[in-house]
């Protein structure tokens, strides 16, 4: 199985990318975490927003693997605790389906991607910057695992 984490945004600093890197590396092949970056839209003065949102979700959606089971992220969406997640994950290997997580741009997610998934996911009722969104996201995956493992890493 696979974890697609789907994001709009491209050129993070590197303290994002080694962040990310750091937890991803540490899942196992069967679970292995892959980042597609989509190339953000146009922000600025005058610029449609709603549009700049359509076209950012369009290319998310374009970018999902075949047979993915798909969750998006998103403020309003149901908090899961990481022993929640761990449970999901669970059943996500035994499955044997890859997913996808989706995770929007400044301005959140399209509503075509919030109908295309099966689920809404809120990591918090914070704001979250969405660089630091990729590096939680990534920690929680191994946390969740590792729980699964009875690794260490995780505890109470």
């Amino acid at each position: 199985m696979r974890i697609y984490l789907i994001a709009v945004g491209d050129r993070m600093p590197g303290w994002v990318q080694e962040g990310y890197q750091e937890y991803a590396k540490r899942l196992p092949p069967e679970c292995g975490l892959h980042l597609i970056e989509i190339v953000p839209g146009r922000r600025g003065k005058g610029v449609d927003v709603e549009r700049t949102v359509h076209d950012e979700g369009e290319r998310m959606l374009a970018a999902i693997p075949r047979g993915c089971r798909v969750f998006a992220l998103d403020v309003p969406g149901r908090q899961w605790s990481t022993e929640d997640l761990s449970q999901k994950l669970a059943g996500w290997l035994q499955g044997g389906c890859d997913v996808a997580l989706l995770v929007g741009g400044p301005e959140g997610l399209s509503a075509a991607c919030r109908q295309r998934a099966e689920g809404l996911w809120s990591l918090s009722l914070l704001t979250l910057p969405h660089p630091v969104v990729r590096i939680v996201l990534a920690e929680q995956l191994y946390r969740a695992w590792s729980i699964l493992k009875n690794h260490p890493y995780h505890r109470k």
